[in-house]
Formats: C-alpha cells, structure tokens, sequence
C-alpha cells in the first residue's frame, strides 16, 4: 500500500508543479540597439511601428525609465539587476545573470541575438544560464553577412557569431540579421511551448546600430522624407509627443548639441539616404516584432507572455571612419552610421545622446504589455532602471532570488520590482540611481540629478530639477552647492564601490570598455 500512497503523492506534487508552471507567465525581454528615444512612434517618432504602438496600446509605456548609456553597462545591468561592476563588460561570477535566475525559478531560457558581455568560457550566454543562444557574442556586425571582416577604421576584425557552443561562419544568400535573430527566438518559442515549463527569452537586436544596412524595399519608405533635416525632424517630434501628452508637464526642447552641424552645408540627399536607412532598420525590427507576436497568438499563449520593450542608450553620434559622403549607407560592402546631427536629434527632447549620462544619453522607451493584468493604453512617469527589471521578473515567476551562484555567496540585487507599477499601483522611487561612462557621471535622487558633462565648457558639476526641467536647460548647481556636495559624495561612495571612474579622473583602459 505504502508505494502506491508514495506515487499518488508524487502525482498530486507534479500535478501542483503543473499548474503553478501553466499559469506563471512566459517572459520576452526585448531591446533594440543605439535606437533613440523618440524614434518609435508611441513616443512621438515618425518611423513607422505599428506593432510597438501596438504593445502600448495594450500596456504600459514609462516616461522616466533608465538604462546606462551604453551597450556592454546596460547589459551587464539588465541581465544582472546589479550596477555595472569595474568596466562593466562582463558580469561577474559572483552575480547571478537572469538567466542563472530565471532557470533556477524552473524557467527555459534563451538568448536571441546581441551578449556583448564576454565571448569565452565562462562568460559565454550558454556559461551563464542560457538553455539556449543565438546571435552575437560582439558589439555590432554585418547585417548581411557577419563574417564579412570590419573595415579598418574599426580594427578589420571579424565579429563573433554563433550558437551556443559553436561558431556559426558562413551565411546564406539573404541573410539579415534582424530576421535571423526573430527567426531563432519563434522557433526557441515553439519548441519551449512543447514543454512542461514558462520561458524567458531575452530577443537583443543589434538594429539600428551601425554599420547601417538595411533592404532595399524598407529603405524606399523613407526616402525624401528626412531632407528637412535633423532640426525638424526633432521639432516634429516634440509636437507629436506635446499632442499625444506622453508628459502631464511638457519639458522645454532642449537647444541644438554642439556636435550638430549646419544641415544647408551639408550633402542633404546624402543625409537624407543615412536617416531613411536607420529609419528602415527601425522599421524591419517592428515587423519581425510583428512576426513574433502572431506567434504567439497562434500558440494560444499571447495573453499569458509579459513582453517588455526598450533601448539600450540614446541615438549614437559616432561616425567610425569619420564622414564620407561618397559610402552609399545600407550596402553590405559599406559601413556608415547616422552622425552626430541625426544622432542627437533622436533623442528629443532630451540633451546629449549614447555615452553621456544626460537625459538623451539614459532615458529609454519602456514598454510592457501583460493582458489582464497591465491596464491597456495607460502611462507611467514613475522612475525606473533597467536594474528593476530582474527583480521584477522574478516577483511575477513567484521566484526569490539565488543565494549562491558559482560556488559564491551573491548579494543582494540592487534593483526593486516594478510589479506594483505594473498593477497601476505607486512604489517608492530609488533613493539614489547612479551612472558612469568614460568619465561621464551622473547621480539623481529625487528630483534632483547631478551631472558630470565632458563635453560641457568648463567641465564641472551641474545640478538639475527634473521636476520642472527635464531637458537640463538651467544649471542650478552654484545657488545650491550643499545639494551639490550631498549628491556628489553618494556618487563617490557609489563609484568606490562598484569600481567606476570618480569625475575628472585621468582616462586609463580602466573602466573604459568596448566602444560597439
């Protein structure tokens, strides 16, 4: 009698297992590259995303939300929920990734697409808790063809692609990576969905970072569409975010960067040709988010999956190689990227973009979809950061946190949930969020933000209320230097702690990173 009492028991225990796992939510993380705050079209941009629009319709898009200002910072953050320790281009084995997490809460978890946080054991995808990756173990590659070497104003190297264990070295006629990356993550679903567990699947498209290549058919759609220029780009933009209210109080438009140059000096069809072709990387990405979506839809798993949606930094403004109007952008022989102008025109109406820690260099789109449980078309201005959402992951799987990974004792992640926002409800706002790269510092607490600018003339710190100027027009750093010394000390402390620069400090390969 006893065995048989043993497998009932074993019976009820698994079928309990069952339904806790059918009834936790699958997860999908997805992050575009380089893309610009306000280039997708639920936060004023023209380029055409219906698919995103789509998602905050039926969710919750965020208005103050944060990542690093840079690729390998902010991932080294939302995979972790931690700061970025030392250069911030690995995570240490004592942190536990959300993979390691996630798998550990009874999850299947992959990655599809861009890691950039270390190509070798142990710091591989698959090393750190990934039943399953795909992609780009680099910064940026050839969309067409990522064993096409870089030229050799980025170092002629060839980039590392792969799955799981194994490099992957020739592509096929037609490749592009945007679809190659969606492709993989549809059919992990599918497979996933065969089994008797909830997945996470992080989707990291490398669009629209350089090189910018994009197909044919997609850069039609925009071509002529840009030669107004970037100053009107960024002007329509405003008025489209000032119609559809995305801020109760308006933020002023911030004035030109000091990096932009005079569009009626310039190549303009030349220009016009670099914007259209970021525009129709934007444009690819949001139909292969579409692609995934009707995957969904057609597994009968929609309404069950959390998708979140964001940006890794601003607009980028560098140009590797410099420019030269005679590269024709969207070519697999060519290797060009939007510039400084449209680079910081993306971010509007934000100051400053990708690898600086003003508003256009942190400030990301953040969009998160959950039916029944996101109220749909809403909005929040409560302040995040990328760091909240492992921790959030990990409240919505019923998961606590792992006490040991690696054999080491982990500490306690650094971000909180958002799952109360998630549920329309208000949670403390973070006592102090911090930022460092290559010199560029921040601290905000509050309403207050205290920023280190290198590109500022004199360099020193500058002191903003985001309350009533979220654009960082007016310094008010020298009427209150008590706040300046109670914010930049947090910063020394935060910085003394997690291995980034101190502002001023001289530039050593220390804490400087890969720059793709």
């Amino acid at each position: 009698m006893k065995p048989l009492v043993l497998l009932s028991s074993l019976l009820v225990m698994a079928s309990t297992a069952w339904s806790a796992d059918a009834t936790r939510p699958n997860i999908i993380l997805m992050m575009a590259d380089d893309m610009g705050f306000s280039c997708i079209s639920p936060y004023g941009g023209e380029i055409q995303t219906p698919n995103l629009q789509k998602l905050a319709d039926g969710g919750v898009k965020f208005t103050q939300f944060y990542n690093n200002a840079k690729c390998t910072t902010t991932r080294a953050s939302l995979l972790s929920g931690m700061y970025p320790r030392d250069s911030g281009n690995s995570i240490p084995n004592g942190i536990a990734t959300i993979g390691e997490q996630m798998r550990a809460a009874g999850y299947r978890t992959a990655l599809c697409g861009k890691w950039h946080l270390g190509s070798k054991a142990p710091q591989r995808p698959f090393d750190r808790g990934f039943d399953e990756f795909y992609g780009l173990m680099d910064g940026c590659c050839n969309f067409f063809n990522p064993a096409q070497p870089d030229p050799d104003a980025k170092g002629g190297k060839v980039r590392i692609f792969g799955q799981n264990d194994e490099l992957i070295t020739e592509f096929p006629p037609g490749f592009y990576t945007t679809d190659a990356f969606t492709d993989h993550a549809i059919k992990t679903i599918k497979r996933f969905h065969g089994e008797s567990k909830p997945f996470f699947l992080h989707l990291a498209f490398t669009c629209p970072h350089y090189p910018l290549h994009a197909p044919a058919e997609d850069i039609a759609k925009y071509r002529g569409k840009y030669k107004a220029g970037w100053e009107a780009m960024r002007v329509a933009r405003y008025e489209r975010q000032k119609a559809m209210g995305l801020w109760d109080k308006m933020p002023a438009l911030s004035g030109t960067d000091d990096k932009a140059y005079a569009f009626e000096g310039a190549n303009q069809d030349w220009e016009d040709l670099r914007m259209a072709t970021y525009a129709a990387m934007v444009d690819r990405m949001d139909q292969n988010i579409g692609r995934l979506m009707k995957s969904l839809e057609e597994l009968g798993i929609a309404d069950n999956t959390i998708i979140m949606f964001l940006s890794d930094n601003g607009g980028c403004s560098e140009e590797p190689g410099g420019r030269d109007d005679t590269q024709q952008p969207g070519l697999v022989s060519t290797y060009t990227a939007v510039g400084p102008s449209w680079g910081w025109a993306q971010n509007a109406p934000f100051r400053r973009y990708k690898s600086w820690v003003n508003e256009g260099g942190i400030s990301t789109p953040f969009i998160v979809r959950w039916p029944g449980h996101v109220k749909p078309n809403t909005k929040s201005n409560q302040v995040g950061h990328i760091i909240d959402v492992l921790p959030t992951c990990l409240e919505v799987a019923g998961a606590k946190p792992l006490a040991e990974v690696h054999g080491e004792k982990t500490q306690p992640i650094e971000g909180s949930s958002l799952a109360s926002v998630l549920h329309g409800e208000t949670r403390s706002a973070p006592k102090e969020l911090c930022w460092e790269w290559s010199g560029n510092c921040a601290v905000r607490h509050g309403q207050w933000k205290l920023v280190w600018d290198t590109a500022a003339k004199p360099v020193k710190w500058e002191l903003y209320d985001l309350e009533s100027d979220r654009t960082e027009l007016h310094d008010l750093a020298a009427t209150k230097p008590e706040l300046v010394k109670e914010l930049s000390d947090a910063y020394t402390r935060w910085a003394k702690a997690t291995g980034r620069k101190l502002p001023g400090a001289a530039k050593n390969k220390k804490g400087k990173g890969t720059s793709d």
